[in-house]
């Protein structure tokens, strides 16, 4: 017998220790979507850190308080309770002090939870943003699944590039908010109807997470008749199967609001406008707070797009944030992705296409041009979208997905004020956009610390958020309550109070020269 014929390749693989080929394969697929995912948690965890609370996450964070320790709704009614029933994960391991007697709204009980009771305001705002970071991090897990059944390895690992270098969904993700965690259960379902094609097991998966995405944000309603229709074309038995579906999705949202309180004790708040809501087999609390939401949508909003500021409401608004927000190879990679989901996976297309439209109409048929979390849906949807691109042009794909990821650290840790290099970066995104595309109030901590290089200086002070200036150590008067000619020293305005301001403020700042900016968001001037 011949060597040769002893020591057979299978042979010669054992003996050296080698991995057989699929093994190394899979090894470093696991590898990539590790490093992907752990980049992404780096980010998120230092930005969660860093940032001081943002104009909404101290209503949520009180408001999870109070259902945790009174089991009450209460509070931010015009938010189902889920959300916050995940923030109170966080919460519960901490001893929060609360005044059992507190009487003031949800702003005033925001105000009082973290600054007002002893309690320590970034610990808790840290405990309740971190099951939201756990929550982005696993939905990259679903964009990446989902990519990949349609596409493969290439087209998941490019899918979940996409996600986890997204700035919009870094910024969000990590923040104790409830954009991202509704658009993450939505695209759960939608994947799970994908998958319910050749598996009926995947259709009450299905509907476990669209009831989670309506149990968590009111807007995630639009979706409900687009994967109805969805959850039709996936399955036999349509008409049985629309039925289950309809009854656990519903299921879910009682459950929530049953979760925080059994009795299920609600006060209707007075001067709710009038809305055809009472037929929805929804709890009484979610029904009122629709009407809630639907007196936000009657009240005119300020706008800032492209320098001007507007009353009301552009249609145009969402697309144009996300064309100034999105790194410049993401919208190259999302426009070749539908282009190829449209030609050579027509079945497909209608799963990750119809939902991203019909939540971006009726997103854009609102009245708040408050910023792309509205829409935070889209980098999700259109990162599976891409991933498409890997069956026609995959080098071409891998290259723009790098340039993805370089545009993405570079703004590190400032996400949330990103812009693409066309709109000049981070630096510039307050001369296009305002509120929560660049100045949500997180930087009132950075700064404090910035002040510290003035030390002898007197400081004026004009903040838009939510955060209290004392807390930090900021000793600062508002400059609109004194004579211009007394106004001397240190003027800091944050970039969404220039964005909008009145003529007196903008007085003030032409005759102050700029000489400082602190996190993209806050600009410091010097008076003479």
């Amino acid at each position: 017998m011949s060597l040769a014929t002893i020591e057979s390749p299978r042979t010669v693989e054992v003996h050296t220790g080698e991995l057989p080929p699929v093994a190394r394969r899979r090894g470093l697929f696991a590898l990539v979507v590790v490093v992907l995912l752990a980049q992404m948690a780096i980010a998120m965890i230092t930005t969660a850190v860093q940032q001081t609370p943002t104009i909404d996450e101290p209503v949520y964070v009180s408001a999870a308080v109070v259902q945790l320790e009174q089991h009450s709704l209460r509070y931010n009614p015009e938010h189902p309770p889920l959300g916050k029933l995940i923030m109170a994960t966080g919460l519960a391991f901490a001893d929060v002090r609360l005044d059992p007697n507190f009487a003031g709204d949800q702003t005033e009980l925001g105000r009082h939870v973290l600054y007002e009771s002893g309690n320590d305001p970034g610990r808790l705002l840290l405990l309740a943003r971190l099951p939201m970071i756990v929550l982005t991090l696993l939905f990259g897990l679903v964009v990446l699944q989902f990519a990949r059944d349609l596409t493969g390895r290439a087209g998941g690992l490019v899918a979940l590039a996409l996600y986890a270098f997204s700035p919009d969904l870094i910024a969000h993700g990590s923040l104790a908010t409830l954009d991202v965690p509704a658009a993450g259960f939505l695209l759960t379902s939608v994947w799970m109807l994908w998958r319910a094609r050749n598996n009926a097991i995947y259709l009450p998966l299905a509907a476990l997470a669209l009831g989670a995405a309506l149990a968590t944000k009111m807007n995630t309603l639009a979706a409900v008749p687009v994967l109805l229709v969805l959850a039709a074309l996936s399955t036999r038995h349509r008409t049985r199967n629309l039925v289950t579906m309809t009854l656990i999705a519903v299921a879910v949202v009682w459950v929530s609001y049953l979760a925080v309180d059994p009795l299920l004790r609600w006060e209707t708040p007075p001067n709710l406008p009038a809305a055809f809501v009472d037929w929805l087999p929804f709890p009484e609390p979610y029904r009122d707070g629709m009407r809630v939401q639907f007196g936000f949508e009657n009240r005119v909003w300020g706008g800032y797009l492209f320098g001007t500021h507007y009353e009301g409401s552009r249609w145009y608004y969402l697309p144009a944030a996300l064309l100034v927000k999105t790194p410049l190879g993401a919208l190259v990679l999302w426009l070749a992705g539908v282009v190829v989901l449209v030609t050579r996976l027509r079945t497909a297309a209608p799963y990750v296409l119809a939902p991203t439209a019909v939540l971006l109409a009726a997103a854009m048929s609102g009245s708040r041009d408050l910023g792309v979390r509205y829409a935070i849906f889209v980098p999700m949807f259109l990162a599976v979208a891409a991933a498409a691109v890997v069956l026609v042009r995959r080098r071409w794909t891998v290259a723009a997905a790098g340039l993805v990821a370089v545009s993405s650290l570079l703004a590190f840790p400032y996400y949330l004020p990103y812009s693409n290099e066309a709109f000049g970066g981070p630096a510039k995104t307050h001369l296009h956009l305002h509120d929560s595309n660049v100045d949500w109030g997180q930087d009132l901590g950075r700064l404090a610390d910035r002040l510290k290089r003035y030390p002898d200086e007197r400081t004026w002070l004009v903040y838009k958020g939510s955060g209290v200036p004392e807390h930090y150590g900021i000793d600062a008067a508002d400059p609109r309550t004194v004579p211009p000619d007394q106004v001397r020293g240190l003027l800091v305005v944050s970039d969404s109070a220039i964005a909008k301001a009145d003529e007196r403020l903008r007085a003030l700042i032409r005759t102050s020269t700029p000489i400082d900016e602190v996190g993209h968001s806050i600009t410091i001037f010097r008076r003479p």
